[in-house]
């Protein structure tokens, strides 16, 4: 599968997250199970017993689950705690075996908020369970992207020929310079730090000025760190088009030696969708992330 074809099966996986709600969700979060984990057991209502408050479970681990799947989670975060604990209680009772439980729910890559997550801790520790916390939206890509080609495809569906195709509107590169630069200016407390990576800045000859780009870019590392988290399949493309560019230039420029601000230079015009301060800036971030990782630049060898 390639990277373009990836991109576009994303793009339908997350499109199918945003419309899907209630039976459609855990329909679709049972068969994606169901092929990922082959002692899963799916739980249908059945009629005057229903389902007893369990959705699906892995009976050799104890694993169970339960799934909720609101128009807005946003919306219904008071009805989601009364819910979970209330369920789980029901669960417990109908269902002695249980060594780990998840809460599924269709967050719609919004995340779930703490209070949320304080009850289910709470019942972690009042219960005594190995594990115990949210299945999230971001979860279940994580998850679909690990099934053969095959599955993926009769999940959401069969893609076009992508050489036939119009380039994607949204590439990888731009979806996260987008995020970047909107992203608001907010006050910071105490004092300013910056990465601790003077050595290598040093070691790849790199001026003054360059550095100082990187050390302002790196103020919004946290935020983009947190954005890839939940994007799993998007940070490693990301990683993969920036390593690409940094080891292209140097390989087609390697008689040339071109290393320092020049090596610098050069990947930000490549990166930069318009050569503008925005773009570029929302470009610096994401080098930055990868200068600290050593993904790009050489790293000093130890002892220096």
């Amino acid at each position: 599968m390639t990277s373009q074809e990836k991109t576009f099966l994303r793009i339908m996986f997350q499109n199918k997250i945003f419309k899907t709600e209630g039976q459609a969700f855990e329909d679709l979060f049972t068969t994606i199970m169901s092929h990922s984990e082959k002692d899963f057991q799916q739980i249908k209502p059945w009629g005057r017993i229903g389902d007893k408050h369990c959705d699906g479970y892995i009976e050799n681990k104890g694993i169970y689950y339960q799934v909720y799947a609101p128009e807005d989670i946003r919306k219904s975060y008071t009805d989601l705690i009364q819910k979970i604990s209330k369920d789980f209680k029901l669960l417990i009772d109908l269902w002695p075996d249980v060594k780990s439980f998840y809460f599924v729910v269709n967050d719609k890559y919004k995340g779930v908020n703490a209070e949320a997550e304080q009850t289910l801790k709470t019942l972690k520790k009042n219960y005594n369970l190995n594990e115990c916390g949210f299945f999230t939206s971001a979860d279940l890509e994580r998850l679909f992207f690990t099934l053969e080609e095959d599955i993926i495809q009769s999940i959401v569906g069969f893609i076009p020929d992508i050489q036939q195709m119009i380039r994607l509107d949204v590439t990888i590169l731009n979806e996260v310079i987008g995020f970047i630069m909107n992203l608001s200016i907010k006050p910071i407390s105490g004092e300013l730090k910056f990465p601790d990576w003077n050595d290598k800045i040093v070691f790849n000859n790199l001026s003054d000025y360059p550095a100082s780009l990187l050390n302002q870019g790196s103020q919004t590392l946290g935020l983009l760190n947190k954005y890839l988290t939940t994007n799993t399949f998007l940070a490693e493309e990301l990683q993969n088009h920036i390593t690409g560019v940094y080891n292209s230039i140097k390989e087609n420029f390697r008689e040339f030696s071109i290393k320092g601000d020049h090596l610098f230079w050069e990947i930000l015009t490549r990166c930069s969708p318009k050569q503008s301060q925005p773009y570029q800036m929302a470009v610096i971030t994401i080098m930055a992330k990868y200068f600290e990782s050593c993904d790009i630049f050489e790293e000093p060898p130890r002892g220096e």
